[in-house]
């Protein structure tokens, strides 16, 4: 992922190409981003944020604003900064908002990293570790933002993609409060024999309210036979029922919205439902 070539551990990605850099054939480098390196001290593993600042961030300095985490970085990352800003071109459709990425642990390939930290349960030695993950981020990578950037506590949005929805959901149903905002795109409800349904109703039995903005999206060809890719699992019809689950509990402070996008499979969904997802978690203010 560009953003991440430019900078050490610990340090701020200035982010600037030279005509003599680029002419060497240096890396592209994503401007206007910072890297971090915010490691995990109960694993032992390094992961590294990326961060992109609003436009007005430098002229507003008494300013605090939301910030939207996105799981798998290292292509959600440039693809959400490069929405956020051409949406606003002829005038402001989405808020401004903090982005931050989060990237896979080190010296692991992104499958292996996220198979591990997304999931909810063990089902073999390469899954379930989505409970210690989540804890991580309420450790370390949301208190690290939030000691460095001018960013609302009250405010936070979490976005993750396949196995990065289930990782959300999974949040939503044990701290829903770490979060203001979820965005659920196209998630692995399939995952673990469906365990996420029944960590649903688990938590329906004992709790009367789900305090949380909850925006879903899904392809319309993501289920088996829709001759797109070859997938064993009706996600379009799981995603219909876990919305039907969560609106059949009346939760007061339950906002929910969910999409079926046309023409989209599992892998060309994400940048379009990116775009809606934000227009609808956070839209401009008058």
């Amino acid at each position: 992922m560009a953003a991440s070539l430019a900078a050490g551990c610990g340090q701020r990605a200035d982010a600037q190409t030279t005509a003599e850099s680029a002419a060497g054939g240096a890396p592209y480098v994503l401007k206007g981003t910072q890297v971090w390196s915010v490691p995990d001290p109960v694993s032992g593993r390094d992961y590294e944020v990326f961060v992109s600042l609003p436009a007005s961030y430098d002229t507003e300095p008494n300013r605090r604003y939301p910030v939207l985490y996105v799981t798998d970085a290292d292509y959600a990352f440039p693809i959400i900064r490069q929405i956020a800003r051409r949406v606003n071109l002829d005038g402001p459709v989405i808020e401004e908002f903090i982005l931050v990425g989060l990237s896979y642990a080190a010296g692991e390939s992104g499958m292996s990293s996220r198979t591990r930290d997304y999931t909810p349960v063990r089902i073999n030695d390469r899954t379930g570790g989505g409970v210690a993950y989540q804890a991580y981020l309420k450790t370390q990578a949301l208190p690290f933002i939030e000691d460095r950037f001018r960013a609302d506590p009250a405010r936070r949005i979490l976005l993750g993609h396949s196995y990065g929805g289930l990782l959300g959901a999974q949040i939503l149903f044990s701290e829903p409060e770490l979060f203001d905002g979820y965005i659920l795109g196209s998630p692995s409800f399939w995952f673990g024999d469906y365990a996420m349904m029944r960590t649903e109703t688990e938590y329906a039995r004992a709790h009367t309210d789900l305090p949380a903005r909850v925006h879903m999206y899904i392809g319309e060809h993501e289920f088996p036979g829709s001759g797109r890719l070859n997938t064993r699992y009706d996600m379009v019809g799981d995603n219909v029922r876990f919305e039907q689950r969560l609106r059949s509990r009346n939760y007061r402070s339950l906002t929910l919205t969910s999409e079926v996008l046309d023409d989209e499979d599992h892998l060309t969904v994400a940048p379009s439902g990116f775009t809606r997802a934000l227009k609808a978690v956070l839209p401009a203010r008058p």
